[in-house]
């Protein structure tokens, strides 16, 4: 909320203002979104909120069950919650047009598609829920590592993405380039099951439906950091955590991106995504933690 508060400050019209301020320009720089790989302070938005749902589940769960609710309630609301969040998301894309416009890349469907499976993954201990991260990061990044390049003649501009693009990705790691991607193809198949008003060849942001299965992975790890703070520890010991992991997570995001094997994209919210964004999420639950603690 706190980002998403500073673009009142309007930096980018102070850097604009100020064109020879590095100072400014980087500040302006942080308010927007990355093109493709890598990351700005923005960027984090969305992480951060899907991040929190993660720490919410086992408050709620613990809540649910002080006051009774039998394992079938407690379903009937989370996939009920899920339902609703996916069909949010679409009426909010479908407003000022004339018919319904089914997408599910904005950040609500997103987290309604993967949230029934994060509330029986919240039931399992935490041994679990480590292993169903490890699995999905790693079948994600597989199904993406074997789909095959485009052909030699692909016309990307055919699907928004210029010729002379300067964030096209080479190597290996050209299997997750803008809109020529197994999601992408995925949504080519999928999207246009619905009824449209013209057939879906591409999203101009290169954002796809089969994010959420990574976004999963980003509300697994706030399960974790949820639990860490209902235990009975003391305060410098969940920030010890909070900041280790945190820190353990960068590095390994950073590692896979500079190594060439899964680039950090947030609009595909590729595995390494998940887990660079989810590092920077431990530490700013820590930060705020941190205050909270010394403010109480």
């Amino acid at each position: 909320m706190l980002l998403m508060l500073a673009e009142v400050l309007k930096f980018k019209n102070v850097a604009a203002a100020l064109p020879d301020s590095g100072l400014w320009t980087f500040l302006a720089s942080q308010q927007s979104h990355v093109e493709w790989r890598w990351a700005t302070l923005h960027d984090l938005i969305q992480p951060s909120f899907t991040f929190l749902v993660g720490v919410a589940l086992p408050f709620s769960l613990a809540s649910r069950r002080a006051r009774g609710q039998n394992p079938a309630g407690l379903a009937l609301h989370a996939f009920g919650r899920a339902l609703i969040l996916v069909l949010l998301g679409v009426f909010l894309r479908s407003t000022g047009g004339p018919r319904t416009v089914f997408t599910f890349e904005d950040t609500l469907s997103q987290i309604g598609l993967g949230y029934g499976f994060l509330f029986l993954l919240g039931l399992r201990p935490a041994r679990d829920r480590w292993i169903a991260l490890g699995v999905l990061l790693t079948g994600v990044w597989a199904a993406f590592a074997l789909y095959p390049l485009p052909s030699p003649g692909f016309d990307s501009a055919a699907v928004g993405v210029p010729p002379d693009w300067p964030h096209r990705l080479t190597g290996f790691a050209a299997h997750w380039n803008k809109n020529s991607n197994l999601s992408w193809a995925f949504d080519t198949w999928f999207l246009n099951l619905f009824p449209r008003n013209t057939p879906f060849l591409f999203n101009k942001g290169g954002y796809c439906t089969l994010s959420f299965l990574p976004t999963l992975g980003t509300m697994l790890l706030g399960t974790l950091a949820g639990e860490w703070l209902r235990s009975d520890k003391t305060s410098q010991d969940k920030i010890r955590r909070l900041c280790a992991l945190g820190a353990a997570l960068i590095l390994a995001g950073a590692f896979l991106d500079w190594t060439g094997l899964c680039p950090v994209v947030k609009r595909i919210w590729t595995p390494s995504w998940t887990l660079f964004s989810g590092g920077w999420c431990f530490l700013l639950m820590a930060f705020f933690y941190a205050v909270l603690d010394v403010a109480g």
